[in-house]
């Protein structure tokens, strides 16, 4: 229950546009950063890039699904509808205002906020989202609306149980419910219901973020017009219902950072031939991957991290040619080899986040894999991979973001990294790699570039999330320019050209085994928000020009063999001693004072950068680059989220 509660507790962190992604869903922390990292790598490209078939195109349709109508109708309101609006409305503990435009004495057709009638005067649509109602949903007056096609009570603060009523309406075609308290089950289809000679019309069910248990019932099926179905972040429980095949037009389904369990073959995925996105991020699956995912011909975004699925990929995958994004991080598959190569048919396949798996194997060290060649975020950490950095990663052109943290790589960094023009994000760090950090490193065009944003237009299709899944991205110009080299064996001097990446905000090379001082360019990294040069060898005196990196939120230089005083002012009065210890010579306001503040004063006056040559730190980005493991699996589900 405890990492339930952590998860639920970072919903409010959610809208965050994904962070990336700018969804407005809500991000989950889970018990442990360990977990969370699991999750963080998840970026996705825009599907409307995708050469797909857009006879169902989820991320337009749920949009003009929630989009309130403009038309008024030209007759009044009719008394039945006006007192169910009404009821509902005295039912409220608190209306956050609303009752300032629900008056008794004025038409609800022309003036009510956020209430919409047709031409005769009858309600059909309520949308009273983020207006900070408290309460329960009044079934005795909803109920009474017997022509409403659209509700979206989201993101508000409405307490109770769903009624049945609402979610198997014959008129309603969108409920909108996220993002709220309502807690009780799904609720099954009513017995007086069963003999319905008309299909119910819902198209859209979001109840997303709240607090429902209990399983899916098996009248989930008799929805057969159900297009997009969000029940994410909840406490849901049991094997997903072999009905949910029925609902043969479902586009999305969403049911990420519940309790599901059971083999995922219960249900028939071969009759959602409309189904573009899958995400089911952080339930308790088992068994292997079914056969008939493989036979879902549009889909797009497919997400099963952090389950307990196990077995091989099969190579059926390339059957799926317009997957982008894929995601199976933290699970148990087995054959690193023939996961890579599975993909000869995927060209569109942009993402692929497989880490926490393969455990132990050898990364392959193949010259080529073809089938990789369109990714743009590969993440490849934590799985214990042995062997040097393979040569096939040279050949993927269009690298933006490459994580093959905490693995077992051994061997010099490759010579061959200038060769990413749009690399913005490399994490090798826990790995055993030795040698100098070459200077082809700081050749990496688009870590160089002053305006970097400006080259990275891609959205992300799902969220991603970042450390404790407390942050969300879902535009690539949101994501950290990120260098992190930590926890190696690296020998020599740090670059004396780091600071031409300009574009750098994360920049992490602690616990390795370099010598000298901070170069003076370091103090050109403008940008940085995250500096960490902790448990090296490094000498001399910290500049007093990294008072002007004024982004700098987190500097760590512990564990160095730094001497004299600690400068003063600007950001350096922002960090902690802990920032500073380990380094016996340095003295400071907040280490052993200095002989006296004159003595601080006289030492000879040096030139800005060569200030900054003395030595920068910064802080412990380890846990926003584990986090981004997390954030790629996100980040391509976050089109269709939000």
């Amino acid at each position: 229950m405890e990492g339930r509660e952590a998860r639920r507790s970072m919903a409010t962190t959610l809208e965050e546009v994904l962070l990336s992604i700018e969804t407005t869903s809500s991000a989950h922390s889970l018990s442990s950063s360990t977990t969370a990292s699991k999750e963080a790598l998840e970026l996705g490209r825009v599907i409307s890039s995708l050469a797909v078939p857009r006879s169902v195109d989820v991320s337009i349709a749920a949009n003009d699904y929630y989009k309130p109508r403009a038309v008024k109708s030209h007759n009044s309101c009719t008394e039945e509808d006006r007192s169910s609006l009404l009821r509902f409305l005295a039912g409220l503990s608190h209306d956050g205002g609303l009752a300032a435009s629900w008056r008794p004495d004025v038409d609800c057709c022309h003036a009510w906020e956020g209430v919409v009638c047709d031409d005769e005067g009858t309600v059909t649509e309520v949308s009273l989202q983020s207006r900070g109602l408290h309460g329960s949903i009044s079934l005795s007056s909803l109920a009474g609306l017997t022509s409403l096609t659209r509700l979206n009570l989201s993101h508000n603060a409405l307490s109770g149980s769903l009624p049945p009523e609402l979610m198997y309406s014959a008129s309603l075609v969108v409920l909108d419910v996220s993002f709220n308290s309502l807690d009780g089950v799904l609720p099954p289809l009513p017995m007086l219901m069963t003999g319905l000679k008309h299909p119910l019309q819902l198209q859209v069910l979001n109840i997303s973020t709240n607090n429902l248990h209990g399983e899916i019932p098996e009248s989930i099926g008799q929805l057969k017009k159900l297009e997009v179905i969000r029940l994410s972040n909840n406490n849901m429980s049991g094997n997903l219902p072999s009905s949910l095949g029925n609902c043969t037009r479902l586009t999305t389904i969403d049911l990420k950072m519940n309790s599901f369990s059971g083999d995922l073959g219960s249900v028939d995925f071969s009759s959602l031939h409309n189904l573009r996105a899958l995400d089911l991020l952080h339930n308790d699956f088992s068994g292997v991957i079914p056969e008939s995912i493989y036979s879902c011909n549009n889909l797009t975004a497919l997400r099963l991290s952090s389950n307990q699925i196990h077995g091989e990929i099969s190579s059926k995958i390339g059957d799926l040619k317009y997957l982008s994004f894929l995601s199976i991080t933290e699970n148990s598959f087995s054959d690193i080899a023939k996961t890579l190569h599975a993909f000869k048919s995927s060209r569109n396949l942009t993402t692929l986040f497989i880490g926490e798996n393969f455990w132990g194997e050898v990364i392959p060290q193949d010259e080529t894999i073809e089938s990789l060649e369109s990714i743009r975020h590969l993440s490849i950490y934590r799985c214990s991979l042995i062997g040097n950095i393979p040569l096939w990663l040279s050949k993927l052109k269009n690298l933006e973001v490459l994580d093959l943290s905490n693995n077992q790589l051994t061997g010099p960094m490759p010579s061959w990294l200038n060769s990413f023009n749009n690399l913005f994000y490399l994490d090798v760090s826990n790995n055993s790699l030795t040698g100098q950090i070459p200077a082809t490193l700081i050749e990496i065009p688009m870590l160089k570039s002053d305006d970097y944003k400006a080259h990275r237009t891609i959205l992300f299709d799902l969220p991603v999330y970042v450390t404790t899944l407390s942050r969300q991205y879902r535009a690539v110009t949101s994501f950290p320019a990120l260098l992190n080299l930590s926890a190696n064996s690296f020998t020599s001097v740090i670059p004396p050209k780091i600071g031409e990446l300009k574009a750098l905000t994360h920049l992490d090379f602690s616990s390795n085994q370099l010598q000298g001082e901070i170069p003076p360019s370091i103090c050109n990294l403008t940008n940085l928000q995250v500096l960490d040069l902790s448990r090296n060898y490094l000498t001399g005196p910290i500049p007093e020009a990294l008072n002007k990196l004024n982004f700098l939120s987190k500097f760590n230089i512990s564990d160095n063999d730094l001497e004299g005083p600690i400068p003063t002012g600007g950001q350096m009065n922002t960090f902690s001693s802990s920032s500073f210890a380990g380094n016996p010579k340095l003295c400071g306001s907040m280490l052993a004072p200095c002989g006296s503040v004159e003595v601080a004063h006289t030492i000879p006056t040096i030139s800005e950068d060569q200030q900054c040559s003395s030595k920068t730190i910064s802080a412990i980005a380890f846990g926003v680059f584990f986090g981004i493991g997390v954030l790629y699996d996100q980040l391509v589900l976050s089109r269709y989220y939000g």
